[in-house]
């Protein structure tokens, strides 16, 4: 979830217009298509070609109600006619209790429609083949390519209420600096200043923004479930955006990753991912899904690291809205086995059919674990009420490693983006 961890920020309510007095942005270009199913409680969001079946079909990654019993119908239009089909309806098991999961709806390609252009789905059959008022979606991942665009990306959803700008320049600087070549951002709002720093990155082709207009349709939740914030889904909808995600660059990227940007998988004996995969290639087999244990850094410590260590100094960054990563080098104790490890994941896309927030629902045997002393998870956040006294915090400079030259490049960002001026650099 892209909520901030620095400080405690004012929860803002978006107005009936999706605007709001106090700085925040909305929606800015194409939104997701969040379709509503007439006669149904199902919204959809989006729909691509399934080549990996034994039976092809067109898969429609929507939400739905997970009491409502609803029959749907497939209309496929191909080579100008329109091909009618009972759907087939698989709701995700990982739901975290709320009325809506994150769902399949499986239409089978007939004989003589290889590869379909747009598809609806009805609750009955559309009279006469009459199209009118039907909403249909765009077919995508229509060709299998083995060719891709980005040897990494990087999928974050969901984005709302964000302020965090300067750790969000740091994560998407140092993710640059570990091989990755696109960010996806489901956003519902953020500060202008997010936006400017979006905007920028949008325009040197690093980040795709996605606006995810959701809590238009749904009572979304800010919290993991429901006894803590009840609503219709599970925090903003952020499990059915990042299957949306994995699906949309199925096969536009070698590998996609599915973190948050308070969130770093951070190689421990090389620099970058590009180093890193072909080691658990090697170790784990190649193809798969790779888990790293989550690492727990607590924002609320900010300890001055022992010598010789020396920590650079960013007081230019002072006045910038969000959490300096540089200065949170104290992690907290691993649980111990078998509790549960907020791990996430990265994965060939192309070896998984669904995920959640932690991981791939189907085929678990894709995913192994990485060892901790070859690469981990690092969760730089507000972490809240703890019985953990600091001498229990465990240093780890291993962020520090890409200090100096994080610290450079974020001045070019903060300094281009206009949140920076030349006085405040030198």
């Amino acid at each position: 979830m892209l909520q901030d961890g620095a400080v405690t920020y004012p929860v803002l309510k978006l107005s009936a217009s999706g605007n709001t007095s106090t700085g925040f942005t909305v929606l800015k270009g194409e939104p997701a298509s969040l379709v509503r199913v007439n006669g149904s409680k199902t919204l959809l969001i989006s729909a691509y070609l399934e080549h990996r079946t034994k039976i092809k079909n067109v898969i429609v990654i929507a939400m739905m109600l997970r009491k409502e019993k609803v029959a749907l119908q497939c209309h496929l239009y191909c080579h100008e006619q329109l091909y009618s089909s009972k759907a087939k309806i698989d709701i995700h098991w990982d739901h975290f209790g709320f009325p809506y999961g994150t769902a399949d709806i499986l239409c089978p390609l007939p004989s003589g429609c290889g590869t379909p252009t747009r598809v609806a789905i009805t609750t009955g059959a559309i009279r006469n083949k009459d199209q009118t008022g039907v909403k249909f979606l765009e077919v995508r991942n229509q060709k299998v390519l083995t060719n891709f665009s980005y040897t990494f990306t990087t999928c974050f959803s969901t984005m709302y209420n964000f302020t965090n700008v300067l750790q969000l320049v740091q994560s998407l600087e140092l993710l640059q600096y570990l091989g990755v070549n696109r960010v996806v951002v489901y956003k519902t709002n953020c500060s202008a200043d997010t936006q400017r720093v979006l905007d920028y990155y949008t325009k040197k082709g690093l980040v795709e923004v996605i606006p995810w207009s959701l809590s238009n349709y749904l009572t979304v939740s800010r919290k993991a479930l429901p006894k803590q914030d009840p609503a219709d889904i599970h925090y903003f909808g952020q499990i059915p955006a990042l299957n949306d995600c994995l699906y949309r660059y199925m096969y536009q990227s070698k590998y996609v990753a599915l973190h948050d940007p308070d969130e770093y998988i951070l190689p421990q004996s090389v620099n970058s991912w590009v180093e890193l995969l072909p080691i658990l290639e090697k170790r784990y087999g190649a193809g798969k899904c790779y888990i790293f244990e989550n690492n727990w850094v607590p924002v609320e410590f900010a300890l001055t690291p022992p010598p010789p260590h020396t920590l650079p100094q960013q007081k230019q960054w002072q006045n910038i809205s969000g959490v300096n990563i540089l200065t949170h080098i104290y992690n907290e104790p691993i649980a111990p086995k078998p509790a549960f490890n907020n791990y996430k994941i990265i994965t060939n896309p192309r070896a998984v059919f669904a995920v959640s927030v932690h991981g791939v629902l189907k085929p678990w045997k894709t995913c192994t674990w990485t060892d901790r002393k070859i690469a981990r998870m690092y969760h730089i956040k507000l972490r809240g009420k703890t019985e953990l006294k600091p001498e229990q915090l465990i240093y780890d400079n291993r962020l520090l490693n890409y200090g100096a030259r994080l610290s450079s490049a974020v001045n070019i960002v903060l300094r281009d983006t206009g949140l920076l001026s030349e006085d405040n650099l030198n």
